[in-house]
């Protein structure tokens, strides 16, 4: 029994941020010496993303959000950690059901079919939490099965697929909704220190949904079917990705060894989960940054456009935790790849953990047929 992703939907708020605008924005804040101010030019100069978009509108310019940031002070106001989070209960339901009414119209579901629902976020919390949200206002069935994964990071969206894959090859009558929104910017803080540089220069707010069935009768059109799950700890990294709650924000800690691990585990990783990089026709990899999808493509030796979708969704949103990667599977389920083509999906997250799976790319044409299997494969 195969499951397919039928349909990916996207979301991200109103405000658009022009990096050089965050970027001039951070280094005029008082307390920010030229040293700062050098390595905030070179962070934001060198993540390759032109836009990125937030729920601060005042962060572009805008009318002020309900955080406040700019209350007339001299510089960005700081909130606590509750603000924030207070922050994130009021706006990020929306975001959530906008990401998922669109997943449910592009895979042709309506809301009373969906029977089980997985949630993903780590940037904030609350109970009754999105999840119940969700049930409420999407019109959901009051039955309809509820999971939440939280502070998993960046590499949430995979382990989340993943859940409803099991769910759906055990139940084949299930239908499966999966939604990720991070609202990273709520975080954002003024600051010398290069990591926190770093994590405010590529960090943004995005929703994205996925809907997972193992329906026969569901699975025409376009789609992703879903052929197996892999999971990796580094041996090392354990301090280099991290992220912790703060008194005055969610804090990131990006170092630069990152990029680095990433490059000298990637090969051993590929051949380990998919049995090599001749057994992969398309890759679709979490833009974490443009460093460490230079260093996959390095260690990798991809050619120079195998990342192009993931370069694409870094340039144009810049890197929204768990919710990236289902904008590059929506980039590349929408580009008409040939059918057949079996495609490797990475992401990284804290520890530090590389999430893998495999997919085999279906188009409206082509027959449902069982997939070709991966030689080596240890995706399951």
């Amino acid at each position: 029994m195969t499951s397919s992703i039928l349909g990916i939907g996207t979301a991200v708020p109103a405000t658009r941020l022009r990096q050089d605008d965050v970027r001039d924005l951070l280094a005029a804040q008082p307390g920010i010496d030229r040293r700062a101010q050098r390595l905030l030019g070179a962070a934001f100069d060198a993540a390759s993303i032109d836009t990125r978009y937030s729920v601060l509108g005042e962060l572009g310019g805008g009318a002020s959000s309900g955080l406040g940031l700019d209350d007339g002070g001299p510089g960005l106001r700081v909130p606590s950690t509750g603000e924030r989070n207070d922050e994130y209960r009021r706006v990020a339901p929306a975001l959530f059901e906008a990401a998922a009414r669109d997943a449910l119209r592009r895979s042709s579901t309506a809301p009373d079919e969906v029977t089980h629902l997985i949630t993903v976020s780590c940037t904030g919390m609350f109970a009754p939490g999105p999840d119940y949200r969700l049930v409420r206002d999407l019109g959901l069935s009051p039955a309809t099965e509820r999971y939440h994964l939280g502070f998993v990071g960046c590499a949430a969206a995979i382990p989340g697929l993943r859940a409803a894959h099991r769910i759906a090859t055990a139940q084949p009558e299930a239908v499966v909704l999966v939604v990720c929104a991070e609202l990273c910017s709520l975080h954002i803080r003024s600051s010398d220190d290069p990591e926190q540089i770093v994590a405010a220069s590529i960090f943004a707010d995005g929703a994205a949904a996925a809907v997972v069935s193992a329906d026969p009768a569901r699975q025409h059109g376009a789609r992703l079917d879903l052929e197996g799950f892999g999971t990796r700890l580094a041996d090392e990294g354990e301090h280099d990705m991290v992220w912790v709650i703060g008194d005055e924000g969610f804090e990131m800690t990006l170092t630069a060894e990152v990029p680095r691990i990433v490059g000298r585990t990637i090969e051993a990783v590929a051949v380990d989960l998919f049995g090599g990089v001749a057994a992969v026709d398309a890759w679709a990899v979490h833009p974490g940054g443009r460093s460490v999808l230079d260093r996959v493509e390095h260690g990798l030796g991809l050619d120079p456009d195998a990342l192009a979708d993931s370069r694409a969704v870094l340039r144009e949103f810049g890197n929204m935790s768990s919710a990236t990667i289902l904008f590059v599977l929506q980039r590349m389920l929408e580009a008409e790849h040939p059918d057949g083509e079996r495609l490797a999906v990475l992401a990284f997250g804290p520890g530090l953990t590389v999430e893998a799976a495999r997919m085999t790319v279906r188009t409206a044409a082509g027959a449902v047929a069982p997939s070709r299997e991966l030689a080596g494969s240890a995706l399951r």
